[in-house]
């Protein structure tokens, strides 16, 4: 039975404030927006587990990305590579989904590769609703996106219906980063060899950034991430 990543993100819609939580091998984050159904009057990031000693740094950076922004328009703001990557989709998501009358519980889960295949699956609320299969870097099944990468898909997602796009977007985020588990920690533990993609490695940032937590592996933990949330 091959490892896996894997990821839960929970969100939890309201008439004046939405919080989304993700915890995942690397991160253990929380963003609440307040909010007057039209506008996001404040911005509450948390980080309770992050790889780099310079991550709690983009908490400032993600208030200033989108307090005053409408909700609506969350998805355009810019500035994404300032800013901590993590941080900022929980705050895409959680204007996302600021109407809605229910909480959402999405998990995910990406196999480690086996002679170069990876099976990657995510749940909404218990219930599977999308299964990829990769092949060598290239995904194989379903058909709508056999032959493409995880760097290709951009044109397929944005023809979607929007929840099946958020998940496809979500999946492939987790595509992309579940290969942090196959890496050894100490081929990814330099930031000035990664490239400006978020606020610890831009210049300035990554010349002072230290890894200060490895993997979490949640494949035969006893807790499955978020698990508070399910055992409530």
């Amino acid at each position: 039975m091959p490892g896996a990543f894997r990821r839960a993100i929970h969100i939890v819609p309201g008439a004046a404030a939405t919080s989304v939580e993700v915890e995942d091998d690397m991160h253990h984050m929380r963003v609440v927006l307040r909010h007057d159904a039209q506008t996001i009057g404040a911005v509450e990031p948390q980080m309770f587990r992050h790889p780099w000693s310079t991550c709690p740094g983009a908490e400032a950076q993600l208030v200033s990305s989108f307090t005053g922004t409408r909700l609506a328009e969350a998805a355009r703001v810019g500035a994404k590579t300032r800013n901590c990557t993590h941080l900022f989709d929980l705050a895409v998501l959680a204007a996302a989904h600021a109407g809605e009358p229910c909480p959402l519980l999405y998990d995910i889960t990406v196999t480690d590769p086996v002679e170069g295949v990876r099976h990657l699956t995510i749940e909404r609320d218990g219930v599977r609703a999308m299964t990829w299969r990769e092949e060598g870097r290239r995904f194989v099944a379903p058909e709508a996106i056999a032959g493409r990468s995880v760097l290709e898909m951009g044109d397929w997602i944005a023809a979607l219906p929007p929840s099946e796009a958020e998940m496809a977007r979500l999946l492939r985020g987790a595509a992309i980063i579940s290969h942090g588990r196959t890496i050894p920690m100490e081929q990814q533990s330099d930031a000035t060899r990664v490239p400006a993609n978020c606020h610890t490695f831009q210049p300035g940032q990554r010349e002072h950034a230290r890894r200060i937590s490895g993997l979490h592996d949640f494949t035969e933990a006893m807790n499955p991430p978020l698990s508070w949330i399910r055992n409530r």
